[in-house]
């Protein structure tokens, strides 16, 4: 009896061994898996927090992991337009700023329709010249190319490190722009062939055209220009609709903007007529800022006897009409210096927002009597 109870104890002690190592195996594949289940959602999770050794302080300490930034189309905006940029990138290239001519000669003018950015200011004789600013667009061909002005290089300061071209200039403009450390800038009449070509179809000096891409290489500059105004979707309180806005620069420069509610921009015309680029296209705008300035003469004439410079004053304050949206909006614009961009408010203080898209900058002297139909 004896011998058979310590048989039977044995067997007991083996049988709670088995059992003990079972669950002992159990507990070790759960832990395991849990480990394997946490350390896959740490290494899945973006907002995952893993501790990592400090190797400054020989301590431990737990950091945040983010997955790296990557650019993305709904991500990337033209600094001067406010659209998707192209490819989901911004061009790495500075704003390309070009002299064109406006004079009857020179219209319908090629590339105006592809700018960024377009600027009508006041030259001598009662006309008016552009100066068409590119960086997200490219058109193939833009002129005709015409000289340079004083205020030239005073309106694209704002761009950051631009390039400016022009068809030569009176020397005083030559030297002065030349002494702008901060611009690029190319006489097209230095060049004999491309990126410049002399087209056969108009005369000189209406026939000088330039490649924007052609242009670009010619300057190693990759750093694409600031914003240039502050956009928005939304429309701003404190306008109202407007039809037509008049801008009589002269007999020769009678420019209007007129409301289309279809194509949703601005169309331009000349005394009643609508205004073509080389394409067959009316231009139009989705924003035109119309900036009232000073306008003294300049000390030198440009064409000839009696045709002294209009200087446009660019920097300081003064009214301005924002016309977007089909809706006028009146205040002012300031710019303190020559490096900041231009800023529109309303006359509660209230910042003047463009929508995206292209925009048409009215540089106009104090002089010319605009004028505004209301939208019926």
């Amino acid at each position: 009896m004896a011998q058979h109870s310590r048989a039977k104890k044995r067997r007991g002690r083996q049988q709670r061994r088995v059992r003990l190592i079972k669950v002992l195996g159990v507990l070790a594949i759960a832990v395991i898996v849990i480990g394997a289940i946490t350390l896959d959602s740490l290494r899945t999770s973006p907002n995952a927090r893993i501790p990592v050794k400090d190797r400054s302080v020989g301590t431990s300490k737990t950091v945040q992991s983010t997955p790296p930034a990557t650019a993305t189309s709904t991500s990337a905006r033209c600094p001067l337009t406010d659209l998707p940029a192209p490819n989901g990138q911004v061009p790495q290239r500075p704003a390309l700023a070009i002299k064109v001519g406006n004079d009857p000669g020179a219209r319908p003018q090629s590339g105006l329709s592809g700018a960024d950015v377009v600027y009508e200011v006041q030259a001598e004789g009662g006309i008016t010249r552009f100066i068409a600013v590119f960086q997200c667009q490219s058109p193939p061909m833009v002129g005709p190319i015409r000289s340079l002005r004083w205020v030239d290089w005073h309106v694209v300061h704002q761009l950051g490190h631009p390039i400016l071209v022009s068809a030569g200039g009176i020397i005083p403009d030559i030297q002065g722009v030349k002494a702008q450390g901060w611009l690029h800038y190319i006489d097209a009449l230095s060049y004999v062939g491309a990126p410049f070509v002399r087209i056969t179809s108009r005369v000189p000096p209406e026939n000088l055209y330039g490649s924007t891409a052609e242009i670009w290489k010619l300057v190693g500059s990759k750093t694409p220009p600031p914003r240039l105004f502050d956009f928005s979707t939304q429309v701003p309180a404190g306008g109202n609709g407007v039809d037509t806005v008049v801008l009589p620069f002269s007999a020769a420069e009678d420019v209007s903007w007129e409301w289309s509610a279809s194509a949703g921009r601005f169309l331009r015309f000349y005394s009643g007529q609508p205004a073509y680029g080389n394409g067959g296209e009316q231009l139009s705008a989705t924003n035109v800022v119309v900036q009232f300035v000073n306008a003294p003469p300049g000390k030198y004439n440009e064409s000839g006897p009696d045709s002294l410079g209009v200087h446009s004053q660019t920097v300081g304050e003064g009214s301005v009409w924002i016309l977007r949206n089909g809706e006028i909006f009146k205040g002012h614009w300031e710019r303190r210096t020559l490096e900041q961009p231009t800023s529109y408010y309303l006359s509660n203080g209230e910042q003047i927002t463009l929508a995206p898209g292209q925009t048409w900058v009215e540089v106009v002297p104090n002089w010319v009597q605009a004028s505004e139909t209301p939208a019926p």
